[in-house]
């Protein structure tokens, strides 16, 4: 077995939901629940078939953000895994119907962050063994920190 990492493109202004799933609908499933949930959303999604054809199959409403899907499915390339790409929305606002789609089994990671896919390749195929989001702490909270935190969430209208 090999272990790699595949870095993940993340265009500025953008959002990525990493999942993984078990059938062909998922592409058209995950489709409608971003375009009902956000009225206004761009986003693109592909998704990594695992049997039959073996396709990357894409969906989305916006082109560029489709190819950027297209582009990180396939430097991913693992067996019923999905990718996001989501603009003028966050995931917080499209997750929990995600994860209730009855074809989503996990979400590894929703973040605009730049992420690394740990990568297990075999002679069957590829998996997705995690992910690195972010960077590790720098440190602990303080109370400008605390401070900045509530504001942002305020300014986001997440809370009053």
């Amino acid at each position: 077995m090999e272990i790699k990492t595949v870095r993940i493109e993340i265009p500025e202004g953008t959002n990525i939901i990493l999942g993984q799933s078990h059938f062909i609908k998922t592409v058209e499933d995950l489709y409608e629940i971003i375009a009902g949930g956000v009225p206004g959303a761009k986003f693109g999604l592909s998704f990594c078939e695992a049997s039959g054809d073996c396709l990357i199959r894409s969906e989305g409403n916006d082109p560029d953000l489709v190819k950027v899907a297209q582009k990180n499915a396939s430097e991913i390339g693992a067996g019923h895994t999905f990718i996001i790409v989501l603009k003028d929305a966050f995931p917080i606002n499209v997750l929990n119907a995600i994860k209730m789609c009855q074809e989503v089994c996990s979400i590894y990671c929703a973040t605009a962050n730049p992420v690394e896919v740990i990568i297990a390749q075999t002679d069957q195929g590829r998996g997705i063994l995690g992910v690195i989001d972010g960077t590790s702490p720098q440190g602990i909270e303080d109370n400008a920190g605390i401070q900045w935190r509530k504001k942002l969430l305020r300014d986001f209208n997440y809370k009053l």
